[in-house]
């Protein structure tokens, strides 16, 4: 008798969270960015939560939560009650770099969150204003050689994926450029349209119709090949530092402990959205290659960034401004 009242309260206590499972996304579903509006990653998510809304058949609202290199959101997000409806739309910086750049930040990259899917990765553009002397990455390392410290470069915050990039550069090419750090990207695009700051590392969307327009000079590619929305822009190893790469990527993740079978059909729905062809074109006119991975691979991808960023920041010492 006794075990048989165990069973039932058992049971019991088990259905509620069985059925909110089952009726999962019953109300809008909140997906939360440490950038500002008009970032990257703010276009890539508003890029795909209308279909994801018309999928799972619920609002997906973008709540942007700018500021502290992401760390607001980050711990927003991984301080979430872990139901499906309070997401994290993700960028390697405040998940794979400030944790090894800060004394300490307020959540476990590793262990508080539950990857879904990798949504797509891309490079970053080297842009100057056209008011730079240089007009190619040679010639930005030999002003940047004779005037030590006067060139400033802008970044999206202390720990921004550009923030390590353009470390990584300045260690690679030998050379003395300034960090300005700013609350997101977009501040220092219109820092350095404005003159007031020489040069930084964005990814494409926010530039791309400035360097067209002539706003802006493009210098070099991060990645290990040449986009193809820029085909006659050479990379920035092709240019004057070789073996130099760095790529950025965009991806959805779950606080830990949020229900398998929400994160399945959650990732489910992420790659349709994303593999839907008129979709998938409109990354690839933004320069960026579509991923949809599977949370496992998400998580192994996670992991594989984290102990690499790790070993860069280690070897060049980068540090937090």
């Amino acid at each position: 008798m006794q075990i048989r009242l165990i069973i039932v309260l058992l049971l019991l206590s088990a259905a509620p969270a069985s059925h909110a499972q089952a009726t999962w996304p019953a109300k809008p579903v909140r997906l939360i960015l440490g950038v500002p509006a008009g970032g990257t990653p703010d276009v890539v998510a508003r890029m795909v939560t209308p279909g994801l809304s018309s999928l799972l058949g619920q609002q997906f609202v973008v709540d942007n939560r700018g500021g502290a290199s992401g760390v607001i959101a980050t711990e927003l997000a991984a301080r979430a009650v872990p139901d499906g409806y309070t997401l994290f739309f993700g960028a390697p910086g405040s998940i794979t770099i400030l944790p090894h750049l800060a004394k300490k930040v307020p959540y476990d990259a590793q262990r508080d969150f539950a990857p879904v899917s990798l949504v797509c990765s891309g490079p970053f553009l080297m842009v100057t204003h056209p008011s730079v002397a240089a007009k190619t990455v040679g010639e930005l390392i030999a002003q940047a050689k004779a005037e030590p410290g006067k060139l400033n470069y802008g970044s999206a915050g202390n720990g921004a994926p550009n923030h390590l990039a353009m470390e990584l550069f300045k260690y690679m090419a030998g050379v003395n450029i300034t960090h300005v750090p700013y609350k997101g990207a977009p501040q220092t695009v219109t820092e350095v349209l404005g003159g007031s700051m020489q040069l930084t590392l964005n990814s494409i969307p926010p530039v791309i119709q400035h360097i067209k327009a002539g706003r802006l000079r493009v210098l070099g590619v991060s990645s290990a090949k040449r986009s193809s929305q820029l085909p006659d822009v050479p990379t920035i190893a092709e240019a004057g530092v070789p073996g130099y790469e760095f790529a950025t990527w965009f991806g959805m993740l779950a606080p830990a402990q949020t229900p398998k079978d929400i994160v399945a059909r959650l990732h489910g729905a992420m790659a349709k959205v994303v593999n839907a062809p008129e979709l998938k074109s409109q990354f690839e006119r933004l320069g960026y290659d579509t991923v949809a991975s599977s949370p496992e691979a998400f998580g192994a991808h996670l992991r594989a960034e984290y102990d690499k960023f790790g070993g860069i920041i280690k070897r060049i010492g980068a540090k937090a401004d």
